[in-house]
């Protein structure tokens, strides 16, 4: 069943699994039931953890980043264009 991603935490789903007995044991020395720590691993008590991010927040990650990555971009000394060739990366070995 798919359900659209704006709406996809408003339904929910019962579902058996088996859960080994070190994950239990571990969820019990953690003071936690098995089922509350198996809740807590897959955040189900937090849906905003599992929501992808809007394009305007893309966008806008992606806009700091370049701005990030073009900081200071100015004083990076210009190379003449033969330090791009194949001959230069690969002059120091054979």
């Amino acid at each position: 069943m798919e359900f659209p991603a704006s709406s996809c935490y408003l339904h929910s789903m019962e579902i058996t699994v088996t859960i080994p007995d070190e994950v239990a044991e571990k969820a019990r020395a953690m003071g936690m039931t098995p089922e509350s720590y198996i809740e807590s691993l897959i955040h189900l008590d937090k849906p905003e953890a599992h929501s992808a991010p809007s394009v305007k927040e893309r966008v806008s990650d992606m806009k700091r980043f370049i701005q990030e990555l073009s900081a200071n971009s100015e004083n990076i000394p210009q190379l003449p264009d033969h330090a791009f060739t194949r001959e230069s990366f690969h002059s120091d070995h054979d």
